[in-house]
């Protein structure tokens, strides 16, 4: 991959939103709009949809739906995960600790490759560095407007995302690994510990 990438700011990618106002807390439901919280954002940059909760807007706002191609961050706490939107089950806001950000036209960047650059250790430093709070830190959303993107040709984002994919389904497979050897080993264990309770011990 070259060294020609252009250095922007994030806000001359994207528009940024800060996530739906509730004023007195989310009423989990069974029915209502589903609403992403930081909870529901993994460390890999995807979203946990089968915990999200859902409920019923109390405002009259009209609000940012959550579409495919959004990108999440996390804007409170000690990281700030961006997660990138790939699959929406149906009408969805974010809670007000995250930012919805929406690629502007032009297709300069990949939704899938903002979110991995933004998850990698050296903008997860430049956050760190510009969170605020006395309590409990948080990202302001000129902070995170002014977020320095390197922005490398298309086909060099493709290929980046495509590894990022890759390492992640590697990952999967080697911790699936590991838990089936770690399963047959206690097996082995109580295999053993069994046989041996069924023994006199020896003199």
């Amino acid at each position: 991959m070259g060294n020609d990438a252009v250095l922007l700011r994030l806000n001359d990618l994207c528009q940024i939103h800060a996530g739906y106002p509730f004023r007195v807390g989310i009423n989990e439901g069974a029915e209502g709009a589903r609403v992403v919280q930081m909870r529901d954002v993994a460390t890999d940059g995807y979203i946990a949809w089968s915990g999200v909760a859902r409920t019923e807007l109390p405002g009259q706002k009209a609000p940012d739906w959550v579409e495919v191609g959004d990108l999440l961050v996390i804007a409170r706490g000690s990281r700030y995960y961006a997660a990138f939107v790939d699959y929406v089950p149906g009408p969805t806001v974010c809670g007000p600790h995250l930012f919805q950000i929406r690629l502007k036209p032009g297709g300069k960047v990949l939704p899938g490759f903002l979110a991995w650059q933004m998850n990698q250790a050296p903008l997860q430093r430049v956050l760190r560095k510009a969170a605020q709070g006395s309590g409990q830190l948080s990202i302001s959303r000129t902070e995170l407007e002014a977020l320095p993107i390197s922005v490398p040709p298309l086909p060099d984002q493709e290929k980046i995302v495509q590894l990022a994919r890759l390492a992640l389904r590697e990952r999967d497979l080697f911790t699936s690994l590991i838990r089936n050897r770690e399963r047959q080993l206690e097996t082995l264990a109580t295999n053993l510990s069994n046989s041996v309770a069924t023994r006199e011990p020896r003199p």
